[in-house]
């Protein structure tokens, strides 16, 4: 029966022994794949770790990016802003210069209205019993020229005005008169003869000296406005044709009357048209 009790003792240790070792053996593979679960997870959590910092740095340039584009979009705001005002400026003096270049094209086409106008009547009041050859009237740059041969206005050497030729200055200022605003330059030229009296030293005070008798006249004579008349003299150095003919020497031997508009009225012209 001892035999038995003890055999049976044995076994059971054995048998204890065993399913120790099995549990064993079981826990110790659960140990295993725990370390190779924990590995994977470490792995995996470092993985994590570099995609959030990635993801950080990538926020980040986003960040950058985004703030570098409002940046941009308000330079560019600006930009277009400071260029639409530019813009308007140019616009702005574009059209200024337009105005003005349109009153001085309306203020010359004015002259030249005034100017045709004049022409016009000097040539029908002075059509009547003078000779074409003798009186010639021209517009040259808005302005009237009036050029009566010396022939016709003294004799030869003399600054004395003939009564022939107040008749035809009495039409001038007749002209001139009804056209107040216009200023009245008479300008006295000769050949290239030279003259030495006792009252003229040369062709220069014979020039001026034949200016002056004819403003003398349209102011004497016919009361026009002094204040609107000059007198100049060319002497020989104006000729129109060569002085080595008679002919030549003939046409070079006159007297001009230029009317022309008031400079400080036709400025006025400009800025009231610029404005």
């Amino acid at each position: 029966m001892k035999k038995v009790f003890i055999t049976a003792l044995v076994l059971s240790v054995l048998l204890s022994s065993c399913v120790s070792q099995k549990k064993y053996a079981d826990l110790e593979s659960q140990h295993g794949q725990t370390k190779s679960d924990l590995v994977d997870a470490k792995a995996e959590l470092q993985s994590c770790l570099v995609d959030k910092d990635h993801l950080t740095e990538l926020n980040k340039s986003l960040k950058e990016d985004k703030s570098r584009s409002i940046q941009q979009v308000e330079n560019l705001t600006v930009l277009t802003q400071s260029s639409s005002d530019n813009i308007k400026d140019i616009i702005s003096q574009l059209n200024e210069k337009d105005r003005y270049i349109n009153g001085i094209r309306d203020a010359m086409t004015q002259k030249d209205s005034i100017n045709l106008a004049l022409a016009f009547q000097l040539k029908r009041d002075l059509a009547d019993g003078i000779q074409d050859e003798d009186i010639q009237i021209d517009i040259e740059k808005t302005v009237v020229y009036i050029s009566i041969a010396d022939k016709l206005l003294f004799k030869s050497g003399s600054a004395v005005v003939s009564d022939k030729a107040k008749v035809v200055l009495g039409k001038v200022a007749t002209v001139i008169s009804s056209k107040p605003d216009m200023e009245v330059q008479v300008e006295g030229y000769t050949d290239n003869v030279s003259i030495s009296t006792a009252c003229m030293k040369d062709n220069w005070d014979l020039s001026v000296a034949r200016a002056t008798s004819v403003v003398r006249v349209l102011h004497k004579d016919f009361e026009v406005d002094p204040n609107r008349l000059i007198a100049a003299g060319r002497s020989e150095f104006v000729p129109l044709e060569s002085n080595d003919t008679a002919e030549g020497r003939s046409v070079n031997r006159r007297t001009r009357i230029v009317i022309l508009p008031k400079l400080d009225q036709f400025f006025d012209i400009l800025e009231q048209k610029a404005e």
